[in-house]
């Protein structure tokens, strides 16, 4: 993807902690994301395969600045940049201009909430928010619903990876 929207004179922004999940916060988040939480702060939780679970790993962005660059591609702060720390404190400060793909995925309520209420107004249409949590986290499938039913600029495709597309 970021090699595509370079192509395309376009950037790609990735946003993320870099190191552990924080807590949900919401009380919509619900019980099954309360014990998915516990598990991870314990160190219980495993990664995909026999791959140690990203969250423990130190220098989380080092390892994902040298993923792209093993892929020959520069995060440069300019065609690709990285943002480290909460979406509330990144997302204000980035300048993202318009968004033709927005993939969510940060499990609880109140981030995606904030995901998408704050990235909406920068999506083209015909954009696409994809979803990842929406079937996994009463807390992201309820943060999705309230959106959704706030809005009339936006319609969802359901399925097993939903998506959400800017009209």
């Amino acid at each position: 993807m970021a090699e595509y929207a370079s192509a395309q004179g376009r950037s790609f922004h990735g946003f993320d902690v870099f190191e552990m999940i924080p807590p949900p916060t919401s009380e919509k988040d619900g019980e099954k994301a309360h014990q998915r939480y516990e598990a991870i702060r314990d160190g219980k939780s495993k990664g995909i395969g026999e791959d140690t679970y990203y969250g423990y790993l130190d220098n989380l962005y080092d390892r994902v600045v040298t993923s792209f660059k093993d892929h020959n591609l520069a995060v440069d702060g300019t065609k690709i940049v990285l943002h480290k720390g909460l979406f509330e404190e990144t997302l204000p400060r980035a300048q993202i201009g318009q968004i033709a793909l927005a993939h969510i995925d940060c499990d609880w309520y109140d981030p995606v909430r904030y995901c998408l209420d704050n990235v909406a107004g920068h999506m083209s249409t015909g954009a696409l928010f994809l979803i990842d949590d929406y079937h996994d986290f009463g807390g992201a499938r309820i943060a999705v619903d309230e959106f959704l039913q706030e809005r009339d600029d936006f319609m969802m495709e359901p399925g097993p990876n939903p998506y959400l597309i800017k009209l």
